[in-house]
């Protein structure tokens, strides 16, 4: 069977993705931004109803990855959209806007990280360069570095912990309705929840990320 310079024969090149579909992904994504600022151009209250169709769930998804909070992304996001509206911001973005509020979300659930652990105010995206909403390579790195090691201290919780932390801070549900659901004591959630921050609170140190998120907000 033929090989070509690659190391590629011509039959192990069926399972390679086609070009093709990949170019018509990304020919979608660019079709999707032009209509988007179109609209902004014609009517921007419709053009930020347009991004909160989009990208809302796909955003509290993302921020959820670093807070850990179902409830708490979706304040997170909520409150990106609200100070984006609000601030006229989408008439200052230069990049796309799904890669603009992607870089937001981020950084107002770090700055959340910040503010929690070292008691301060965390800044929202109106008092940013927009110049800053563009992470280094390095940056990205120190971001996953955060989210893996919530991740793994998350994932080291004995099955009991983890479930009752996972349905107070993803699901959103009350200690009581938790206590129910289970057929434990309110005490013993609250227990669960006191040891699983506990727990994340000493990741960050163990690990010096409260330095990273220091720096972060330094950056931006």
């Amino acid at each position: 069977m033929r090989s070509d310079n690659y190391g590629f024969t011509e039959q192990s090149k069926v399972f390679l993705p086609e070009r093709p579909e990949r170019e018509n992904k990304d020919r979608v994504a660019q079709d999707k931004e032009l209509f988007i600022r179109k609209t902004f151009e014609d009517n921007p209250e419709k053009g930020v109803e347009l991004l909160f169709k989009f990208y809302y769930r796909p955003l509290c998804s993302h921020a959820a990855r670093y807070v850990y909070s179902k409830e708490l992304a979706e304040d997170l996001v909520g409150e990106v959209f609200e100070r984006f509206w609000q601030r006229q911001l989408y008439a200052q973005v230069s990049t796309s806007f799904q890669a603009y509020l992607f870089t937001a979300v981020r950084h107002q659930a770090f700055q959340h990280l910040r503010a929690e652990f070292s008691k301060k105010r965390p800044a929202g995206i109106d008092e940013l360069d927009l110049a800053s909403l563009s992470p280094s390579p390095h940056q990205l790195l120190q971001y996953d570095e955060l989210y893996f090691e919530v991740e793994k201290t998350i994932q080291s919780l004995s099955a009991p912990v983890r479930r009752v932390f996972l349905m107070s801070r993803f699901e959103g549900k009350k200690n009581t309705s938790i206590a129910e659901e289970l057929q434990i004591s309110v005490k013993t959630v609250e227990a669960h929840i006191t040891k699983s921050l506990h727990l994340l609170r000493k990741t960050l140190h163990d690990q010096s990320l409260l330095t990273v998120l220091a720096l972060i907000g330094t950056l931006y």
